[in-house]
């Protein structure tokens, strides 16, 4: 099972990577067989070239991540609450997320749910309250 110390280093790469357009790094950070659901409730995109893919395309959209508040870890999981910032037709938007992690013994992330919906998606002035 992951250290705390380990699980809270791989959110911060996450967040980092994700910033730095590094599609790549992201997906070295899941197992070879993870599933990333996100939004929780749509398929899984499963396997490296599936997660690849799908960070590739939403890095597309010059979305950065902003963690609000600590990463919380128990066991095998780390969830995280954080404020995905764009902009859409022209506009700030801002959505609030909370993934879950699951890692695997060897240490990287077998599974990712991303928790949001519409009520969690701010435009224009509301996305910087």
């Amino acid at each position: 099972m992951p250290s705390t110390e380990h699980m809270l280093a791989t959110v911060n790469a996450y967040v980092d990577a994700f910033d730095r357009g590094d599609a790549e790094a992201v997906r070295d950070l899941f197992a070879p067989d993870a599933s990333v659901e996100d939004p929780a409730g749509t398929p899984p995109k499963v396997g490296h070239q599936a997660i690849l893919d799908f960070y590739k395309m939403s890095m597309q959209t010059g979305a950065k991540l902003k963690l609000e508040g600590p990463v919380r870890c128990n066991a095998d999981t780390a969830a995280f609450a954080f404020s995905v910032h764009l902009e859409q037709q022209g506009q700030p938007m801002r959505i609030d997320v909370i993934d879950l992690f699951k890692f695997a013994d060897d240490g990287k992330v077998s599974s990712m749910i991303a928790y949001f919906g519409e009520s969690n998606m701010h435009m224009g002035a509301q996305a910087n309250a």
